[in-house]
This record gives structure tokens, sequence and C-alpha cells, in this order.
């Protein structure tokens, strides 16, 4: 189980409310791997501050990577710092990964979060995929909540809302990216209205 692949595979397969951002998907993803590394022990948290904990390796690059980017020395880095730091870029390292997976020696093809990825509709779903929608249909806590962030909600009309995640840390992890997100579209939004005031200037006779 792959937390931030599976999330990748949301962002593709479930339609959301808008469009997902690729600067929000890789806070998003830097948080699911935070995750995964606390669920294997790679990783705890101080307050709000991450500690290395055993080192591990997978059959995950990109997760061993995350791991070995932990900060491994006092005062430690805060969830917030890593979600910026280890997010920088990070949906286009797990598209090029995922790309590279579903078409091993062939075409590659580029990918858009909230639209189906390419070769999905022309065959059967890979495992990796029938797993992270079998997370998806089971409302799968830590899932739906890292995805809610990024505006994707189960569609089930008049089921029972989602069960909260359990793990303290998990529940700090995933309201730090949703902060961070929030907070990268108020610094789109003010670039919005410094291009349009500045654009205005330009117009006026």
């Amino acid at each position: 189980m792959s937390t931030p692949r599976d999330l990748l595979y949301v962002t593709l397969d479930v339609p959301g409310d808008r469009p997902v951002e690729q600067g929000d998907l890789s806070l998003a993803l830097a948080g699911a791997e935070l995750v995964d590394l606390l669920a294997g022990g790679a990783a705890f948290l101080d307050g709000d501050r991450i500690r290395p904990g055993l080192r591990t390796v997978t059959d995950d690059r990109l997760l061993d990577a995350a791991g070995a980017a932990l900060v491994g020395e006092a005062p430690y880095e805060s969830v917030e710092d890593w979600l910026w730091r280890r997010g920088d870029g990070l949906a286009a390292s797990y598209g090029a990964a995922l790309d590279a997976e579903e078409h091993p020696g062939g075409s590659r093809h580029r990918w858009r979060p909230g639209r189906p990825a390419a070769g999905a509709a022309g065959g059967a779903p890979s495992a990796a995929r029938q797993a992270a929608a079998g997370r998806w249909t089971a409302r799968e806590p830590v899932l739906v909540a890292l995805a809610a962030a990024l505006g994707i909600e189960p569609e089930a009309a008049g089921a029972e809302p989602p069960a909260e995640p359990d793990d303290d840390a998990v529940v700090t992890v995933v309201a730090a990216v949703a902060d961070a997100v929030t907070e990268l579209e108020a610094v789109r939004q003010r670039r919005r209205v410094e291009d349009a005031a500045f654009d205005n200037i330009w117009r006026s006779p």
C-alpha cells in the first residue's frame, strides 16, 4: 500500500469540483509520504516536529527517497516545512514514476490530475490502480482526508460522512496539508489580483 501513489490515482480517476493544481498535489503527496513514513516507523512526530525513526528500505524508490530526506538533527523539521520542501516538484516526480510503471518500455504520456490517465480506458486497470480504487471505495479515512484537501470528495449521496483518521500524528499531517493548500491558493489569488491591476494600468487611456 502506497498512500502517495493511491492519492495520485484518485486525482486521475475521481472527478473533483475543480482541477487539481500541481502545486496542491505536490503538497498533498508530501503529506501522504509522511503518513506512510509514520506508519512504517521511519519517522514519528514530537509535537509538530518530524524525528527520524528506523531507517527502512522498501520497493518504493520515491518513499525511500522521502525517508532519506528527513532532517536528522535537532531542532528537526516541522510538518509544514517538510510539506513545502519535500513537495517542491513532487507531483511531476510521481507522475513520471506512474507513467514508467504503466508503460514500461513503451511510449510515455502526459498525465493530468482530474482526468483519466492515458491508457486507462483502453484496458484493464493495473493491480495498483485497483488497490487504490478499493481504498477509495472503502472510504479509507487517510486517503479520503488527503483527497478532501484537494477538493475531491467521495460520491455517495446520503452516505455517512467518512471517518476521521484515528491517529493524532496523521491528523496533524492532514491538517497541515489542508492549511498549506489553502495558503498556496491565497498566494495564487494575490498574484491574479496583482496581474489584473498591472494589466489595467497599461490599458488605461
